[in-house]
């Protein structure tokens, strides 16, 4: 069955499931890894739920980071008429990618 749990990272909550790989902004961790989460929310194991108040100290999630990297291009694009004024900048936000190893 599915082990889901709710993680807070960087002041944003994320919910995470066993096994899978997620892209978040980018928090500090060398790359190849293990990162245990000090902060767990919620768990749900096997549709048993818990709640924290707000967080639940005798569990942990482990991470795996895999790769911090640059996310994709943002455009933005200034015009303003009838004044030949034009502008385009972009930029690419710092991301991490990582794989949830365990839920406990």
């Amino acid at each position: 069955m599915a082990k889901v749990a709710v993680i807070k990272i960087n002041s944003a909550q994320y919910i995470v499931e066993e096994g899978k790989t997620y892209e978040v902004p980018k928090f500090s961790a060398e790359v190849g890894s293990r990162f245990e989460v000090p902060e767990v929310l919620a768990l749900d194991i096997d549709g048993k739920y818990e709640v924290g108040t707000p967080l639940l100290n005798d569990r942990k999630v482990v991470l795996e980071i895999l790769e911090q990297s640059k996310g994709e291009k943002v455009i933005q694009r200034i015009y303003k008429a009838k004044s030949r004024y034009r502008r385009i900048r972009g930029h690419r936000k710092q991301v991490t990618k990582f794989r949830v190893v365990s839920i406990a």
